[in-house]
């Protein structure tokens, strides 16, 4: 990967169709997240697809799907096909794992090999999805195996548009989702990196502190169009957390090109735009 050449990093982007045409969630979460979105374009792409995407407009992706079937009953695609097909499009793809919290020791074994045998750089959660505390305990030794293969956990926060409209929300708990959940796991495990993803909304000033107060938390800006950022996170990450916020889509339900079209009108320094668009990724996910 030559990041001289790349013009930015999005560190949040969803596989949702494998290549024995296997979808990451059911047909009625797919529906109702593409309402929720308005998503017009393929709500399914395979690696791939999002390969050619990126590569068309210089940019480099994080790709990956969440694994859940203890919560959701639906199988998950594998993380090991999504990394080796990654590492086909290494200049511009950046493979992470997804293991089900709920696995318990299957699972950070599965960690451990997702790094040492398919190269994966870090790993997605998210807790409303998977149906899980971050906090409890019960995960913490899957927190110190990522944490000793100095790799970033990445954990989806806030709302959510998966379940989104339905009734009971599909069983789908936004309270798994509250990022000071994940303050616990930050000072419990400090060499652990924690990205926040997405504006936290309802809970966007806790986000705002954990990161602030922890070294090890950083914020993705992913599942918002930028002009719907709340205010009090647009100013932090223009000052106090400009080198802990990092841009993320949310690909396939909101395209690279929408986001930066509204990201260009955010009242920003212009020390801080490619700090967020690429510089802070590099740092955070050590590509140099």
């Amino acid at each position: 990967m030559d990041l001289s050449q790349l013009t930015a990093i999005d560190v949040h982007t969803h596989v949702e169709q494998d290549g024995h045409g296997c979808f990451a969630l059911d047909q009625e979460l797919l529906d109702a997240s593409e309402k929720y979105f308005r998503a017009g374009q393929d709500r399914t792409p395979t690696v791939t697809a999002i390969a050619e995407h990126y590569r068309a407009r210089n940019m480099a992706a994080v790709v990956f799907t969440v694994d859940a079937p203890a919560a959701t009953g639906h199988p998950a695609l594998s993380s090991e096909e999504i990394a080796d097909a990654a590492a086909e499009h290494a200049d511009v793809l950046i493979p992470f794992g997804s293991v089900d919290p709920h696995a318990g020791k299957a699972a950070v074994l599965r960690a451990r090999r997702l790094v040492g045998e398919h190269g994966v750089r870090g790993f997605k959660f998210h807790p409303s999805l998977q149906a899980f505390e971050p906090n409890d305990v019960r995960h913490y030794p899957l927190y110190e195996a990522i944490a000793e293969l100095g790799v970033p956990a990445l954990f989806h926060t806030g709302q959510t548009g998966i379940g989104a409209g339905l009734p009971g929300g599909h069983g789908i708990k936004l309270r798994y989702s509250n990022p000071m959940l994940l303050d616990d796991v930050a000072a419990d495990f400090p060499e652990l990196t924690v990205i926040l993803a997405h504006p936290s909304v309802p809970w966007q000033d806790e986000a705002i502190s954990v990161a602030t107060h922890k070294a090890n938390v950083y914020i993705d800006l992913s599942g918002w169009s930028p002009k719907y950022f709340p205010p009090q996170l647009v100013r932090a990450a223009n000052t106090l957390l400009k080198r802990k916020v990092l841009f993320g889509s949310d690909f396939p339900v909101i395209t690279p090109d929408r986001w930066l079209a509204d990201f260009a009108e955010l009242d920003l320094k212009d020390e801080v735009r490619p700090l967020i668009l690429k510089d802070n990724a590099i740092r955070v996910l050590r590509l140099a």
